[in-house]
């Protein structure tokens, strides 16, 4: 019989954990443990328990995906080929209004493919595109609104670290997640457009239109710097190329996602060399991934044994049981759950708001209906929502600290995401409503 002192027990004592500072593996891990002895009484079984969760999580190739891609990533951006791309695309919008900031969502949009992280993506792009922007007389929130919100897109286009996450979680094919993710990637990249050209043409001041301006500093102009075409050519063709192979190979059965991340970081490395990275900088990246993705490493074991503890408890049976008997309608429940990503994306981040909550809300979510690749879909921009989500969202503190400029405040970028966020939340309806968003293409090509 399900006991629900203990179940109150296990969540409200991780809860509490996690609010007061505890780190969220550790908040996990205790968790963990103390929900097992309670249940079963026997320490012998909690050790027997956390050697079993330790032996397999140690002997899935899974988990080697993660710091794969991340190599991958960290080569790639360290050989200079998506400051190059950004530039070509900065040059080819030269006519188009907010130029700048529309080649920011498409420079995020590339370099997505390559780190799936959109922390990485918002520090990276506030250091290449705030710069031009402000020489050019953009309006700074605006600037900064642009980076943050489409750095979203990094958790959408793959190879996402969250959808890797969520496959391991919800021991779902993560290729399939990578395919589900390509279109919703791209119509909410095309809603970000869309909404900067709207911006551009009735507001143009926001974008250093309509008044008058100095002209930009020399130094921080990327159309006035000449950018040699062998370069462009073999950063164009290192990244499509690395691209192609790797999510084509998995897409087409080639190789699994655990080879392709492995190949991918072999040929990021080939095209690092080529454009020139030292021993130096081979080192740093190393270093760089390992302090990056150990810690991801650790929160997914004990978000293994957190599953078990689950399932053990019941607990996520008798939630589950509970909705059902709500009375709720599937929609009310999506939104008491998105609801719960957003109030914790203010507080935590990614990876750890998905540890917490989706081996519980998945079960839930199936049991009312909704198709299991969209919701995945869905559930991840709702995440990253919360990461824009004043006031304590991370994306823009994140963007924040990057910039160093004093003439900036918070409150300021979160006001000007809002916008960002508003297109995201629509995103998440319309996956809902219309699931064939992210079924189309892993139907047609797995």
């Amino acid at each position: 019989m399900f006991d629900y002192t203990t179940a109150g027990l296990i969540v409200c004592g991780l809860l509490f954990l996690v609010l007061i500072g505890v780190h969220v593996a550790v908040s996990l891990g205790i968790a963990s443990v103390v929900g097992i002895y309670l249940v079963t009484g026997k320490l012998r079984i909690v050790e027997a328990t956390l050697a079993s969760t330790s032996a397999e999580a140690l002997r899935d190739f899974t988990f080697a995906v993660i710091p794969l891609f991340m190599l991958m990533g960290e080569f790639m951006g360290r050989s200079g080929a998506i400051t190059d791309i950004y530039v070509a695309i900065n040059k080819g919008l030269r006519r188009i209004p907010a130029r700048l900031a529309i080649a920011t969502v498409l420079g995020n949009t590339v370099f997505s493919f390559v780190t799936g992280v959109s922390i990485a993506s918002a520090a990276a792009f506030s250091r290449i595109a705030y710069p031009e922007m402000k020489a050019h007389n953009y309006h700074r929130g605006f600037s900064l609104g642009a980076i943050a919100g489409s750095s979203c897109l990094g958790m959408l286009i793959p190879p996402s670290v969250l959808m890797i996450v969520w496959g391991i979680l919800t021991e779902q094919s993560i290729g399939r997640l990578f395919l589900a993710g390509v279109l919703p990637g791209i119509l909410l990249a095309t809603f970000f457009i869309v909404y900067i050209v709207l911006t551009a043409v009735f507001k143009p001041e926001m974008v250093g239109e309509g008044k008058a301006h100095a002209e930009p500093n020399p130094e921080m102009d990327t159309t006035r710097k000449e950018l040699p075409a062998r370069q462009f050519a073999t950063s164009l063709i290192g990244v499509i190329g690395i691209i192609s192979a790797v999510l084509g190979g998995i897409w087409w059965g080639v190789f699994t996602p655990t080879e392709g991340a492995g190949a991918g970081a072999a040929l990021a490395l080939v095209l690092a060399l080529t454009k020139g990275m030292n021993w130096n900088s081979f080192v740093q990246a190393i270093y760089q991934v390992g302090k990056t993705a150990a810690p991801i490493m650790i929160l997914l074991l004990a978000a293994a044994l957190y599953s078990r503890t689950l399932a053990m408890t019941g607990i996520t049976t008798a939630i589950r049981t509970f909705f059902e008997e709500s009375g709720l309608d599937p929609y009310m429940v999506l939104t008491i759950i998105v609801i719960v990503w957003f109030v914790l994306g203010m507080i935590i981040d990614s990876i750890s708001i998905m540890l917490l909550t989706v081996p519980i809300v998945e079960p839930v979510a199936m049991a009312f209906g909704f198709d299991q690749l969209s919701f995945a879909i869905l559930g991840i921009i709702a995440i990253e929502a919360g990461l824009l989500t004043p006031p304590f969202g991370l994306l823009v503190y994140t963007v924040k600290a990057a910039i160093q400029d004093r003439d900036i405040g918070v409150q300021a970028i979160f006001k000007s995401s809002i916008p960002y966020w508003g297109i995201m939340l629509l995103m998440v309806l319309l996956l809902a409503a219309f699931p064939q968003i992210a079924n189309t293409l892993p139907n047609a090509l797995m």
